[in-house]
């Protein structure tokens, strides 16, 4: 029973055997976005029941909503959730790398509703022709409940997510390695015009 209890614990946290460090680099991940691979996976994401599997390709279409996330950290801490994409406008020309997708902090422990967002989501927009891009999530634990000086950014504007760096927002607030973290890829589909209608271009 206790085995199977630890067993329980340990998926909810993401803990996998597999060496994520390695995954990251095939990915490029590593240098790309990160030095350090997350101590373990964010298992716990699904898109309408489309769970996010490193690497996994998923639609435009699938991720246009902000996924269901479920993690079991410690309740006394606070952490930070970013999700960027390297590849705008391409992997091949990567000019605006990084493009922030969504940003929440100070989430106290288990309860998103309670953290603050600092970027609203918006989902995946990968220009035509562009090819795949990658779309990562980050966890960071804080040292405690921060101050951010970054100004909110809403869900119909592209302003301040481009040229986004999470290595330099990660030394800014002295949020060491990632905690956990995991990536899907994405290409062009026919939702990609109504997501760039919907943020005004």
């Amino acid at each position: 029973m206790k085995l199977f209890a630890a067993g329980i614990a340990y998926c909810l946290l993401g803990i996998v055997t597999a060496d994520i460090d390695d995954d990251y680099k095939i990915e490029r991940i590593i240098p790309d976005v990160l030095d350090k691979a997350p101590i373990n996976y964010l298992q716990q994401i699904s898109y309408n029941n489309k769970k996010v599997e490193l690497g996994k390709e998923l639609t435009p279409s699938e991720v246009k909503d902000a996924p269901l996330i479920e993690w079991n950290f410690d309740s006394s801490k606070f952490y930070t959730l970013i999700l960027n994409d390297p590849d705008a406008p391409s992997r091949e020309n990567p000019q605006m790398r990084e493009f922030l997708h969504w940003a929440i902090v100070n989430i106290p422990g288990n309860d998103f509703a309670k953290g603050d967002t600092l970027a609203k989501y918006i989902g995946a927009g990968p220009p035509k022709d562009t090819g795949l891009h990658r779309y990562i999530f980050t966890v960071y634990q804080q040292p405690g409940k921060l101050t951010f000086e970054e100004k909110p950014m809403s869900d119909t504007s592209l302003d301040g997510r481009a040229n986004f760096s999470l290595r330099k927002f990660a030394i800014k607030y002295n949020l060491n390695d990632p905690v956990s973290g995991n990536m899907f890829q994405a290409q062009y589909d026919d939702y990609v015009p109504l997501f760039y209608k919907n943020l005004g271009m």
